[in-house]
């Protein structure tokens, strides 16, 4: 907001420093913390320090500090667009005009609209793989928090200036699949999906496992049909391949209720054979121990390798005494596949349970050894389960299942009745749009306001909650400024602030100038939660400034400033709304 002002004062710093006959040094300004008044800091002692040692002194450095401080306060004067400047302690702090840095906040949000916060364009590309649902399943709660953690990480690094790569990495061969495909072929050959697609593949999953379950001997035919698989049997692949883009129509359902895309698909099937090619790799390079000559398995014994004494790593099976594949025989391939396609990525994230940690681990660890530059860009975000009231178990194999469609048309009947209560004049059409905006935001926000490794206890009552942290409180914030600003006359011009700001206004703007820091915080350290956090709190700011400063009713001078404060806290919290990949409704 005062990059000219701050770069006037680093020249006339450097230049009374350089006159001084101090040595050269760079100017890193920190943000003092906010207590009422915005202000930016210096610390001198690594100066005075450096100071010292080139002249072979023995000084007091924290006192030398202060020396140099207060010489610069004296030298600089009162800068322009500054309340004050003071030498404390070997620090040199210098506090902004608070009408000025209010005015210059507001204007900044008002010129830049739905860019505000959005950070420049850093040439960097990443790349954040989640969701990875199994194909022949159903699309349950327990997939929720990949998907959407996954697809909120990826908006927030888009928006703080990252080119994204979204990568879905689904799960279309196995076990599971093979059994799909035997009860499909032997019960319920030549049907197909009409409605609800997920949930009928999951049930005939479900009753794969019951058939199974209550008659062992049929496994026999389930062995049978994978070694068909094995042989790529065209009868059995052609099945596949159909049954498998049920799964993927159903999921591209579930996606586009929940407003989530994907750049790239990555399969499981794809990585099989380069996975087993991969292992081979391992084992000429003396990384791997093949062991399958005496029935055992191909492994890697990490901390052996590493030269480890204390367990880390452990020992890792990449391929399976029948020489069949394993995760970590896909995932070593992945890996080179996706770093092959895309060769400038600089990290590839990859959103998965938090119980596959070791696993990621010793993947990663593994290529490092091989020789993979690239391996040490990969990173493993770790997230937690969601657990729904009663501590509901998920279990797919058992059909004991909440499916995502039945969670999203639940939370947007709870949301429509609210709707109508808030508003029934509005079109029925208007109350169903609304409700769905409500209702999956009320879904999302709790996935996102707690750390990624602590469980979410998913309830009804917090998650539409209009007075709390919770998504509806935030969009009710955003629809409330937008009501006051309907009401006026037009937005008024910038202009200087006359008067004291009343404390709520101080706080709402202080919130609103912390978007950008926050945004690349969240970014940085891959964490939805600062961003989550922020947005509430922008709007619990924007309501107490609402209940407290009248605006329409204010004196000129005072309304005009106000309804660009509405403004722009409007503006700010849809915009981290936007980055949150939650919907910012006009009403409600």
């Amino acid at each position: 907001m005062f990059e000219v002002e701050q770069k006037e004062i680093e020249n006339k710093i450097l230049a009374f420093c350089k006159n001084q006959g101090l040595p050269d040094f760079s100017i890193d300004w920190k943000w003092i913390p906010f207590s009422g008044h915005w202000g930016i800091s210096f610390s001198f002692f690594q100066l005075a320090a450096q100071d010292a040692r080139e002249r072979g002194l023995k000084i007091n450095v924290g006192e030398r500090a202060q020396e140099i401080a207060q010489q610069v306060k004296e030298n600089l004067g009162q800068p322009a667009g500054f309340e004050r400047i003071e030498a404390v302690k070997g620090y040199l702090n210098l506090y902004f005009s608070s009408a000025e840095y209010s005015r210059r906040v507001i204007d900044a949000v008002l010129e830049n609209g739905a860019t505000f916060g959005r950070g420049e364009a850093k040439h960097e590309r990443v790349m954040v793989e989640f969701s990875q649902p199994n194909t022949h399943k159903a699309f349950h709660v327990g997939h929720l928090r990949s998907a959407i953690l996954g697809d909120v990480i990826s908006r927030i690094l888009e928006f703080a200036g990252y080119d994204v790569v979204r990568a879905n990495y689904p799960g279309d061969i196995g076990l599971h699949v093979i059994k799909w495909l035997w009860n499909y072929m032997k019960f319920h050959k030549g049907e197909k999906p009409e409605r609800d697609v997920t949930h009928w593949m999951g049930s005939l999953y479900a009753e794969a496992n019951k058939r199974l379950e209550e008659n062992p001997d049929l496994e026999s035919e389930v062995r049978a049909l994978y070694k068909l698989w094995d042989q790529r049997d065209p009868e059995v692949v052609e099945l596949w391949k159909e049954t498998r883009q049920w799964s993927l129509d159903g999921f591209t359902e579930m996606y586009r209720s929940l407003d989530i895309r994907f750049d790239v698909y990555y399969f499981n099937s794809m990585a099989e054979q380069p996975g087993k090619e991969v292992v081979d790799e391992l084992i000429k390079k003396g990384i791997a121990k093949d062991e399958r000559a005496e029935g055992g398995t191909v492994i890697v014994k990490l901390d052996e390798l590493l030269g480890l004494k204390q367990e880390k790593y452990r020992v890792m099976v990449v391929l399976r005494s029948d020489s069949t594949a394993l995760y970590s025989t896909e995932d070593l391939a992945l890996a080179k596949i996706k770093f092959g396609d895309y060769p400038d990525l600089v990290k590839s994230y990859y959103v998965v349970d938090v119980r596959q940690s070791l696993h990621f681990q010793q993947v990663f660890k593994t290529l490092e050894l091989a020789g993979y530059e690239w391996a040490t860009r990969c990173e493993h975000i770790p997230y937690e389960l969601v657990n729904l009231p009663g501590n509901v178990v998920m279990a797919s194999r058992e059909g004991t299942v909440v499916l995502l469609e039945d969670l999203i048309r639940e939370a947007v009947s709870r949301a429509l009745e609210v709707v109508k209560e808030k508003n029934p004049d509005l079109s029925d059409d208007a109350k169903m749009e609304i409700a769905r905006a409500v209702g999956i935001a009320a879904i999302k926000y709790p996935m996102l306001a707690r750390e990624g490794t602590k469980v979410v206890t998913f309830d009804w009552e917090s998650a539409l909650d209009f007075n709390g942290q919770a998504a509806p409180y935030i969009q009710y914030a955003y629809v409330r400024a937008g009501s006051i600003l309907r009401r006026s006359s037009g937005l008024p011009g910038s202009q200087p602030f006359t008067g004291e700001l009343a404390p709520a206004e101080v706080e709402l703007v202080d919130l609103i100038s912390r978007l950008p820091r926050e945004v690349q915080r969240a970014a940085a350290e891959r964490r939805p939660l600062y961003l989550a956090n922020h947005a509430y709190a922008l709007a619990k700011a924007f309501s107490d400034f609402y209940n407290t400063c009248p605006v329409l009713q204010a004196e000129e001078a005072q309304r005009s400033m106000r309804l660009r404060l509405t403004a722009a806290a409007r503006q700010a919290i849809g915009n981290a709304l936007t980055a949150l990949g939650l919907a910012a409704p006009d009403i409600m």
